[in-house]
């Protein structure tokens, strides 16, 4: 096959995880439905958004898919590979965020992506993975949530675990942003079709990890107090997307639209000024579980 060939794969594999994705999420709401339209970008790309709002369940929900071609790879994409800056490139890409409305379901992150880039020798890679981000610590769904991880990605979920623990820290809280999951990238390994197998499994995992997940804790009461907590660690989250996350930097320095690079963030967030959950409390037991890695499989 073709870098051609290989984008072409990739562009048809994502935007099918997008289709059935969504008829999940509605699924799962129960009312709202995903609004979405299509959108041409510069050097004949596409930008295919889809955004929930107001669910019953869901409060808000997007799932992005773009196919972008560019006459030279941002910095974010090519810091790892500085050889490759500015070069020529076609990326594609499934990027998707849930923010639930009740605080004992968590927010989850999923995104897919392939890059061609036009290099000698040709160079082409994929990247993504998923996370979970619980306002309360339920270990069952922890342990369920990486029980699935594993059985997609096999001899690799170690090492894709261990990426996910390092990546999605708040620096500058010395803490981690949820319980983790998989993230990899540069990945190619040992050729296109055993990567793209690997890939196509891990989509295919998403909503087996969290459709469960949603099932159990949707219905499950909650208090003015818990739902404030859950605005708190949404603050986190946008703080995490804003000034750290590679997936936003990318988006804003190749020029996509930006209402699609800022899908991810929470519809509503607070910020405390040092607040510090009751000690004992079901908050401060999330936290305490946010402070180093745990292997939630044993």
């Amino acid at each position: 096959m073709s870098s051609q060939q290989y984008v072409e794969a990739a562009h048809h594999s994502f935007i099918n995880f997008q289709s059935s994705i969504v008829g999940a999420l509605e699924a799962l709401d129960g009312r709202a439905q995903f609004q979405g339209e299509t959108i041409e970008t510069p050097g004949g790309g596409i930008s295919q958004p889809r955004v929930l709002s107001g669910g019953q369940h869901i409060e808000k929900a997007a799932v992005q898919f773009t196919h972008s071609v560019g006459a030279a790879l941002p910095p974010a994409a090519s810091e790892r590979n500085p050889h490759l800056a500015g070069r020529p490139f076609e990326a594609v890409a499934i990027s998707l965020i849930v923010h639930p409305r009740n605080p004992h379901v968590p927010t989850t992150h999923m995104n897919l992506r392939f890059f061609a880039v036009d290099a000698e020798p040709a160079h082409w890679h994929f990247g993504g993975g998923f996370d979970l981000t619980p306002y309360y610590l339920y270990p069952d769904d922890a342990i369920e949530w990486h029980r699935v991880a594993e059985r997609a990605t096999g001899e690799h979920y170690a090492e894709m675990k261990k990426a996910c623990d390092e990546y999605f820290v708040l620096t500058h809280r010395n803490e981690a942003r949820g319980i983790g999951g998989l993230f990899f990238d540069d990945f190619g390994y040992p050729d296109f079709d055993d990567a793209f197998a690997l890939v196509e499994r891990i989509g295919s995992a998403f909503m087996e990890a969290y459709g469960p997940i949603v099932e159990r804790r949707r219905d499950m009461p909650y208090s003015e107090a818990q739902e404030q907590w859950m605005l708190i660690r949404r603050g986190r989250y946008a703080e995490f997307n804003l000034a750290i996350d590679r997936g936003t930097r990318y988006g804003i320095q190749s020029g996509r639209r930006i209402e699609s690079v800022l899908a991810s963030l929470p519809p509503r967030a607070e910020w405390h000024y040092d607040h510090h959950p009751e000690p004992g409390s079901a908050e401060a037991d999330l936290i305490a579980a946010l402070e180093k890695p745990r292997e939630w499989l044993g």
